[in-house]
């Protein structure tokens, strides 16, 4: 009976040896050990951050976004026989941003699978930090639709779910200041 409790607290100290290897060598990997007491190697051993020293730059007068305006009803670049008369204007890219205090809204598609992500972006020129709320066209009126989006640099971009087939109707509204932003139509389903 000796001989095996001996042999149990022998065994129990080879564990417990490994076991304290094993976490000092853990540690020293990790890097969670001290630094051998030097308060100076300390100071600058850990730093993982590095901040550059803050420099002023040149304001620019307006965001800086594109909108595609062309309509889905006008033939695309490739058509033959399409020509548009000089006295109608055509559609095109541009960059030109809206007036301060105006709302444009663009639907990244304006076509959806029932259940999918609505993408939608825009400017708002002078609207920093104004939260827009979404609306939808439904029985005949803009209602409230559970979802808005706040403007940063004089520009949003969102996302929106709704299960309504058919053609919907959206649009953004600051409260705030009683703007509303131009209509987009998107064919879920």
């Amino acid at each position: 009976m000796v001989n095996g409790v001996v042999a149990l607290v022998a065994v129990a100290l080879g564990v417990g040896l490994v076991l304290a290897l094993v976490a000092l060598v853990g540690t020293k990997v990790l890097g969670l050990g001290g630094d051998n007491g030097d308060s100076s190697a300390r100071s600058t051993v850990h730093q993982s951050m590095y901040l550059p020293t803050p420099v002023e730059t040149d304001e620019a007068t307006g965001p800086l976004v594109t909108l595609h305006t062309q309509d889905t009803d006008e033939p695309a670049a490739g058509d033959s026989g399409a020509q548009v008369p000089e006295d109608e204007p055509t559609t095109e890219l541009t960059s030109e941003t809206p007036a301060a205090g105006q709302i444009s809204l663009q639907a990244l598609a304006t076509t959806v699978a029932s259940g999918e992500r609505i993408y939608f972006s825009g400017v708002y020129p002078g609207g920093e930090g104004a939260i827009l709320f979404v609306q939808r066209f439904e029985n005949g009126d803009w209602a409230d639709f559970p979802a808005s989006v706040g403007v940063t640099n004089g520009t949003f971009s969102s996302y929106i779910f709704t299960g309504v087939s058919g053609v919907n109707r959206f649009r953004v509204v600051d409260r705030d200041s009683g703007t509303v932003s131009n209509e987009i139509s998107v064919t879920v389903g």
